[in-house]
C-alpha cells in the first residue's frame, strides 16, 4: 500500500470510491476545489500490488481522505475539517483509515498551524465512531439535528492537535542529540589512539616527501624508466 497526496488526476477514482461506499456524494469540482485550495491535506491509499499492464493504467485507489482548512472559522481559531473519509470494503481492517487521517492531521498542523480538527459523523455509524473516538481520540462536542440529506442527525466531533507540537519538539531534540554525539568524534586510528592505544609510528622520525606540483614530470618519467 502507498499513501500519498491526492492528485487532480485521481479525482474520478476517488469519486468512484466515494459513490461505492458512502451515501454523501460530491461533484468532481468539489474534490478539485479541495485539491487546489489545500493541496497538502487530502491523501489517497493506492494498492501498488496490482501490476500495471501499460504506463497509462490508472492507480488502484482503495481509500481517501478529503480535508480542508476552515476559511472563516466561527470561533476565530485556525483549524482543519475532514470533509470525507472512505476505504473500500476489500481493503478494510488494514489501518488505512487511521493512517490517512493521521497524515492529514499532521499536514494541518505543520502547514497551516491548525489548533484542532473537526468532523461530522452519522449517529448510526458505529464503525466510524469507534475509529474516531477510540483510535484517533476525537471527542463528541455536540449533535446537529437533521444534518444529512436523509434527515439523520450528526455528531459534531473535534480533536486537538497540540500533541503534534510535542512530537515535533521531541524529534528536534533527538536530532540535536545525535548530531552532538557525532560532531568532532575521531575515527579510525585517531579514534583508537584517543582511547589509550599507542600509535605505531609515535617514535619514528618524520621524513619530508615531495608531492604535488613540486615533483617535476621529468623525475616521474625517469623513475618509471628505471623501474623497467
Amino acid at each position: 500500500m502507498d499513501i500519498r497526496l491526492l492528485h487532480p488526476s485521481d479525482i474520478p477514482h476517488v469519486q468512484q470510491t466515494n459513490i461505492t461506499n458512502l451515501p454523501e456524494n460530491y461533484f468532481c469540482k468539489y474534490y478539485l476545489y479541495h485539491a487546489l485550495s489545500w493541496p497538502q491535506l487530502s491523501y489517497v491509499a493506492v494498492d501498488v500490488s496490482r501490476p500495471k499492464k501499460t504506463p497509462y493504467d490508472a492507480p488502484k485507489i482503495v481509500g481517501y481522505v478529503l480535508a480542508k482548512m476552515e476559511e472563516d472559522p466561527a470561533d476565530g481559531i485556525q483549524h482543519g475539517h475532514i470533509t470525507s473519509l472512505s476505504v473500500m470494503r476489500t481493503h478494510r481492517r488494514l489501518g488505512l483509515a487511521e493512517k490517512l487521517m493521521r497524515q492529514s492531521q499532521k499536514a494541518m498542523y505543520e502547514t497551516y498551524n491548525g489548533v484542532y480538527v473537526s468532523l461530522h459523523v452519522r449517529v448510526s455509524n458505529v464503525a466510524a465512531l469507534a475509529l474516531y473516538k477510540d483510535t484517533l481520540g476525537f471527542k463528541v462536542i455536540g449533535t446537529e439535528a437533521k444534518y444529512y440529506a436523509d434527515g439523520e442527525d450528526a455528531f459534531s466531533m473535534r480533536m486537538d492537535l497540540e500533541h503534534l507540537k510535542q512530537e515535533a519538539l521531541d524529534e528536534e531534540s533527538d536530532e540535536e542529540d545525535s548530531l552532538g554525539k557525532d560532531e568532532g568524534a575521531a575515527v579510525g586510528s585517531e579514534g583508537k589512539a584517543g582511547e589509550g592505544e599507542v600509535k605505531k609510528d609515535a617514535g619514528e622520525p618524520k621524513r619530508k616527501v615531495r608531492v604535488g606540483r613540486q615533483l617535476g614530470v621529468g623525475e616521474l618519467v625517469e623513475r618509471n624508466e628505471s623501474a623497467k
